[in-house]
């Protein structure tokens, strides 16, 4: 992977420590956008993200609700209205890669490089952040039905400080959904980000904020790396 620039612009890092979100397009070199778009698009073995009974899951090599086990089928049918619901595919990119699962899979490559000293130099700048100590990592799908519904990402434990989605979506429209949206207190839509190829979203935790359900008449995947920046 390459950084298509090996500093942040100092405009953007004054946006997002005094205004909690920016977009950064651009953020991969062409060559590495494109090689690592093909690899969540064709290569991934990817699971199902859900919360069941309150406790999130990650079923490994069940893409669809209609392929969990009848008991856990039935069970997150009914659990989908409940306050903080989500499923969509995931890949745990660091639990695969500390578990040594599919060798050779590039997103072991891409989890060391997010960690590597010169990206963390480049997120210590755009977030002001020295404290910052690790970057973690899934690769997400949304399909069609898939949604993650309003949440703002504390963890008390984890140190979370800020999260990121890079998009490595192509065509996506906003009428498809899928859409990043933030809001406040009352539930009101203040800004709202369209996936967009190749381009970092960065946005200061806590922060109130879902991704919109996806239309059944969406043709393409909505393809994204995500995590969170921590300083713990």
């Amino acid at each position: 992977m390459h950084l298509a620039k090996r500093q942040p612009h100092p405009d953007k890092a004054h946006q997002l420590q005094n205004q909690g979100v920016v977009s950064i397009p651009d953020f991969l070199s062409p060559e590495a956008a494109e090689r690592l778009y093909r690899c969540l698009l064709k290569e991934v073995p990817w699971g199902l993200a859900f919360r069941l009974n309150g406790k999130p899951f990650t079923e490994v090599g069940v893409v669809s609700v209609d392929q969990l086990e009848q008991t856990k089928c039935e069970a997150l049918l009914t659990q989908m209205n409940e306050p903080f619901q989500f499923l969509y595919n995931s890949y745990m990119m660091v639990t695969a890669y500390l578990e040594k699962r599919d060798p050779g899979l590039l997103l072991h490559a891409v989890l060391e490089w997010l960690n590597s000293p010169a990206v963390m130099a480049y997120f210590r700048a755009l977030t002001g952040v020295e404290a910052l100590k690790k970057i973690n990592a899934q690769a997400t799908r949304y399909l069609p039905g898939h949604f993650l519904k309003n949440h703002n990402d504390f963890n008390a434990t984890e140190g979370r400080r800020y999260a990121y989605v890079l998009s490595l979506t192509k065509h996506w429209q906003a009428d498809w959904g899928g859409l990043l949206h933030f809001t406040d207190a009352t539930g009101e839509v203040v800004k709202t980000l369209v996936p967009r190829f190749n381009t970092l979203n960065v946005f200061s935790v806590p922060q109130d904020h879902c991704v919109s359900y996806v239309a059944p008449y969406a043709s393409e995947p909505r393809l994204a790396i995500t995590g969170w920046m921590l300083d713990k």
